[in-house]
């Protein structure tokens, strides 16, 4: 779970650099982020669904609150998955040459993204892990 977090939170790193970067940005990062970031949530979401919410959820006894959270962190990811897409979209654009005509909107996209990220990552941090035994 350690690693997991830490890759999710380079790749938040990394699609803030580029939002930082707009209009002139590193048309190769913007490739190989783009090529990253689905795979990497899928790969780290199916983790945490099989693996860590279900040990969270027995650890806690199955209270309904508790039960709540994981439907609630579920749900973000489904969300975090569609953004990505679009996220994916409009880096591989970037990346192969499209020139970017609204940066600021193109900053607020990937600053939405890599904020939730971060949001996600700080719950689990705080609620889930400590419950199962896992001290970060």
């Amino acid at each position: 779970m350690r690693r997991a977090h830490r890759e999710k939170l380079q790749l938040c790193d990394a699609l803030e650099t580029i939002a930082d970067a707009l209009p002139r940005v590193d048309l190769l990062k913007c490739l190989g982020t783009a090529n990253a970031i689905i795979p990497l949530l899928r790969d780290i979401h199916r983790y945490e669904e099989t693996v860590i919410f279900p040990a969270y959820e027995e650890a806690t006894g199955g209270s309904n609150a508790n039960l709540a959270s994981t439907r609630r962190l579920r749900a973000e990811h489904v969300e975090d998955e569609c953004f990505a897409g679009e996220v994916t979209e409009t880096l591989l654009a970037i990346g192969h040459g499209e020139t970017v005509e609204n940066p600021e909107a193109i900053g607020f996209m990937l600053r939405g993204l890599f904020e939730s990220l971060r949001r996600h990552i700080a719950f689990e941090r705080e609620h889930v892990l400590p419950k199962i035994g896992i001290v970060d």
